[in-house]
This record gives C-alpha cells, sequence and structure tokens, in this order.
C-alpha cells in the first residue's frame, strides 16, 4: 500500500482504462501490468466487448474472461457490474484450453446479471426498428440484459444454481417477451426448455461462482496488488459518452467500486489507455475520422478490425479534446500510449487541439449530440519520423519527431505518459512511471 503524508493509506490497486471509443489496447497493457498483479478484475460489459492478447508470440482473443489469465498465479474475477452469457463464457474458457491455456483462477460474481437468448433476439428488433438511428450494436444482447437488470427483473448467476427460482425468473420475463416477439413475428421461448439449458451452465460454472465482493475487498486487506480492466472506452460511458451511441453501461473509473463492490477511496491509481491515433466501430461522431489513404495504411499497419465482430475500424487523427475529457471524468494519473509504431514512415502527423462550433473555438465536448455532430476540429501539425521504432527499449532512443509527438500529447492533455506501447508483445513496452513498475 501507499502511505500518504497525513496517514491515510492507499490501497494497491489499478485501473486500467479505455480513453476513446474502446479497442484502445486495454488487454495488452493489462496483461504487462498483470505480470506483478495478483489480481485482475473486469468490473461490467459482456462479450460485446474484446481484448487481442499477445502471450508468447501467440495471440489470445478475449470477451469475458479478464486478461490475468495467462498467469496461473493471478485470481482473475468477473465482478457483479458484467452481463455474462454463460454459453460464451464456457466456449471461451474451453478455446483458451485449447491454445494451451488450462491452468486459470477465474470467479464469477454471483450478483453479475445474465445475458439470456431472448435478449440477443431483441437487441436486433430494437436496432431494426430504430432504422436509420441504428447505433451499431455487436447485437450480443447486452442492452436488453442491462434493460432487465434495471427493470428488476433480471436474472443473475446466483439464480442458475436455483432451479425453481430460475423458473420462476424466466417465466415472468417471458410473460412480457413472448407477446412482443410475437408482435414483430420473431420466435418465442419456452421457460422450463430455457431452465434446463441455463441451470446446465449453473451447475458447469459453479465451482467458479462466488461472492466476488467479499473476496476483493479481503484481498485489499491483504494488500494484493490489484488490476482492474475496463471494457469499451470512457467516449462509450452510459452516461458521460457520445449518447446514445454508447454502450449500456459506464467503462469509466469512477464506476469500477460501484461494479466490483468496494470503496472508492480504494483505488490507488489510473491508467488511461489511448491509441497514437483514434478509431472507432460502428456508428456516432467521430470528429477527427478520416478515409483517405492515410486511413487505409493505419488500418492495415495496426491491424484495425475489431476483435469482437471483425469488422473494419473507423480511422481518426489523435483528438486532444477527448482524451482530456477522458481524464478529467475517470482522474486519470497517467497515460498508457498504445500503436506508437503504426505511425512511423507517415510525413505528417496532426492532433486535434479544440473544435470549432457555430463559429466559436471550445475546449469541451458538447452533450447534445447534434451539435456534437457538427463540430469542426482544429489541428496541429507535426512531422513524422521514418524510423522503426517497434524494438526501441528506452525514451531516450525515440526520433526526435516521435518525441516532439508524446510532448505535445501530454501538453494538450495536460497527463503524463506513463506506458508506451511499441509493439504487440509484451517486451515491446516502455514504462516511463517507475510507480507502476
Amino acid at each position: 500500500m501507499i502511505m500518504l503524508s497525513g496517514g491515510m493509506i492507499l490501497a494497491n490497486t489499478i485501473v486500467v482504462v479505455g480513453m476513446q471509443w474502446g479497442d484502445e489496447g486495454k488487454g495488452k497493457i493489462t496483461d504487462f501490468l498483470a505480470g506483478k498483479a495478483d489480481v485482475v478484475v473486469r468490473c461490467q460489459g459482456g462479450n460485446n466487448a474484446g481484448h487481442s492478447v499477445y502471450f508468447d508470440y501467440k495471440k489470445f482473443a478475449l470477451h469475458l474472461l479478464p486478461s490475468g489469465v495467462f498467469n496461473p498465479r493471478v485470481i482473475n474475477i468477473m465482478a457483479s457490474g458484467m452481463v455474462v452469457h454463460p454459453k460464451a463464457l464456457l466456449a471461451e474458457i474451453e478455446q483458451i484450453s485449447h491454445q494451451g491455456i488450462n491452468d486459470i483462477q477465474v470467479y464469477l460474481s454471483d450478483r453479475a446479471h445474465v445475458v439470456m437468448p431472448y435478449h440477443l433476439v431483441l437487441d436486433e428488433l430494437i436496432e431494426r426498428v430504430r432504422g436509420a438511428d441504428a447505433i451499431g450494436t455487436t447485437k450480443k444482447g447486452i442492452g436488453p440484459a442491462y434493460m432487465d437488470k434495471t427493470a428488476r427483473f433480471g436474472i443473475r448467476v446466483c439464480d442458475l444454481l436455483d432451479e425453481t427460482r430460475l423458473l420462476n425468473q424466466i417465466s415472468v420475463a417471458l410473460a412480457f417477451y413472448n407477446p412482443v416477439l410475437v408482435a414483430f413475428g420473431s420466435e418465442t421461448f419456452d421457460a422450463q426448455a430455457l431452465t434446463n439449458e441455463y441451470h446446465h451452465y449453473g451447475m458447469q460454472l459453479r465451482h467458479r461462482i462466488a461472492d466476488t465482493g467479499v473476496m476483493l475487498r479481503q484481498l485489499i486487506k491483504e494488500n494484493k496488488y490489484i488490476l482492474f480492466e475496463g471494457a469499451q472506452g470512457s467516449m462509450l460511458c452510459l452516461d458521460h459518452g457520445t449518447y446514445p451511441f454508447v454502450t449500456s453501461s459506464s467503462p469509466t473509473a469512477t464506476s469500477v467500486p460501484l461494479n466490483a463492490g468496494i470503496a472508492p477511496r480504494e483505488i490507488n491509481q489510473v491508467i488511461g489507455v489511448t491509441k497514437a491515433y483514434s478509431t472507432r466501430v460502428g456508428a456516432g461522431v467521430f470528429p477527427t475520422e478520416i478515409t483517405d489513404q492515410i486511413a487505409s495504411t493505419i488500418r492495415e499497419r495496426g491491424k484495425e478490425y475489431g476483435t469482437t465482430t471483425g469488422r473494419p475500424r473507423r480511422i481518426g487523427w489523435l483528438d486532444s479534446v477527448v482524451l482530456r475529457y477522458g481524464a478529467q471524468i475517470n482522474g486519470t494519473t497517467g497515460l498508457a500510449l498504445t500503436l506508437l509504431d503504426v505511425l512511423s514512415g507517415m510525413d505528417e502527423l496532426k492532433i486535434c487541439v479544440a473544435y470549432r462550433l457555430d463559429g466559436n473555438i471550445i475546449h469541451h465536448v458538447p452533450a447534445k449530440y447534434q451539435d456534437y455532430l457538427r463540430v469542426e476540429p482544429i489541428y496541429d501539425s507535426f512531422q513524422g519520423w521514418k524510423e522503426d521504432i517497434s524494438a526501441i527499449t528506452s525514451y531516450e532512443s525515440l526520433p526526435e519527431n516521435c518525441k516532439k509527438y508524446l510532448q505535445a500529447i501530454e501538453a494538450y492533455t495536460e497527463t503524463k505518459i506513463a506506458v508506451l506501447s511499441l509493439g504487440p508483445d509484451r517486451t515491446q513496452t516502455v514504462v516511463l512511471d517507475p510507480s507502476i513498475q
């Protein structure tokens, strides 16, 4: 733990949070930091998210499992703020087993909510109803699962272990949803069949189901080093993102205590992960988007295709307005900058430093989506560098133009860079802040 001057003790905890629209490389940063972690916690979202983690030069696609699963001594917790499709979780455990990862410690919160098959159908129908205003969801049923949670007839993981209660809960949900599905000409579901199927999943997972809030609070008392990893990014936050083109939960650091079952004072550091440029999957405002040959080059070099969907990601210049906003709402203590190596060879790089809206220069993210659609990015330009930086192991060895680009990012975001990622492997990481080594 860290002792402050006033005698207060802070827990030995780090939150890894996305600063953009997701896909920032959080899996790589979490995996790197997990090298000394005792515990890795996934706090919210479901299998609509994805991490690509490179371990021993192999690529692993994680959608539900925390990134600490590659270290057999690490305790991995799927916290109560998540919505979990148990069939998908079992398949993911089996998949990494086929890739040689068998010795894992994974615990699933008994308070987490369950994604049911009708949630996937509803997700599809809601998108269809929106028409031209479709959100561009992954259609994994995440939004409808959170809807049920809020409506207070959601099914929780603990219900999977109680067959009688599970049947009752599913029957209540289907009494509402089956008529809706009939009205749209869609398939309906049988309560008993779903109960049989999902109780079976519960039995398969029962040795992993636990009160993870109790676990975490005890692990904090034991001074364990705990990493909290986010899914999606801050600009997809239900409350503070580009609503309505957001996810169905809050992927910010401020949501971590609530979703994990710990006190806010237990959070020590917040590492905000950002790419050296910007990307976004699906619909929604994206002020710095570019669609020219530079975008195609970045997409191919950075392998910018969705881990969950395979969709090509939209590409844009780095947006410091977004990053500064993310730093403010997350309480970011340092940035982790990823995919910097992708920009090698570019003649010119740009950073958005402000927006122009109705003739006025603004330095904030507008709340009204229609206003945000109309902003014009104001850029500063920087000379690029030609050198390959993927094998560099120190900040001092970086090209001068690269250093100038990094210094500008720190100045515009008012946040120090703590970690540089110069490639997908753990070894291609430069730590600038010794407090997180």
